[in-house]
């Protein structure tokens, strides 16, 4: 199951509702939303009533990345904005198990994420309440930053942890730096959800979608 998740954060917010709708004529199934509280992260993204209003007028998958001090005190109000998929920071969660199970009591799936330097223990306590797992390429919160190498181990490491945990079917995205240049390399270490802000919205969104999906029909 590879899929493309593009993040608007990469987007043109003046012409929003037409870049989504070249994502969806072109194939794209998932849509990555970072929210940022310049806390947990230096930047400030945006808020609820920009993923309330895009629900309105596509059906795409909304995969909601919470850069956020304790985001589970968001978790109902994301339901009500139409997300279905949540994905926490371990490190920014102070209660990771009693989150994740929140998320999943709202009808929605749940997802880690974790940082470059994060090790990959902080999951072993929470395996049963993955339905996936994001792992940061770059340190969070900004857009066009490079890929780090030793992330590529890290995606091989998590894959062969969760095969030996019986967990085979929680899929691994990555979000960072990923693009024509990195793009293989994530796929054959284990990635199958690829987070691409401007490798998608940068000049000409159809063509760079079809690249992507170019990548994944190699692999079929």
């Amino acid at each position: 199951m590879y899929k493309l998740a593009p993040s608007i954060l990469s987007a043109d917010f003046a012409h929003l509702g037409d870049q989504i709708a070249i994502l969806e004529e072109n194939g794209v199934e998932w849509l990555h939303i970072d929210v940022m509280d310049g806390a947990f992260v230096p930047q400030i993204s945006f808020g609820m009533p920009v993923i309330k209003s895009i629900r309105k007028s596509t059906k795409l998958f909304f995969d909601v990345h919470m850069m956020v001090e304790e985001p589970g005190r968001f978790t109902e109000v994301l339901k009500d904005c139409g997300a279905d998929m949540v994905t926490v920071h371990a490190e920014a969660c102070r209660h990771l198990d009693r989150t994740l199970q929140a998320i999943r009591n709202c009808g929605m799936k749940a997802g880690v994420v974790l940082n470059p330097a994060t090790p990959l223990c902080a999951l072993d306590y929470v395996m049963d309440r993955l339905d996936m797992v994001l792992l940061m390429s770059v340190n969070p919160g900004f857009g066009g930053q490079s890929y780090i190498p030793a992330v590529t181990q890290k995606i091989r490491d998590l894959r062969k942890k969760l095969d030996d945990a019986g967990r085979s079917d929680v899929p691994i995205e990555v979000d960072g730096g990923v693009n024509a240049k990195t793009v293989d390399e994530v796929l054959d270490a284990g990635a199958e959800i690829l987070v691409a802000g401007s490798a998608v919205f940068k000049d000409d969104i159809a063509a760079n979608v079809r690249m992507f999906h170019g990548k994944f029909a190699e692999r079929k």
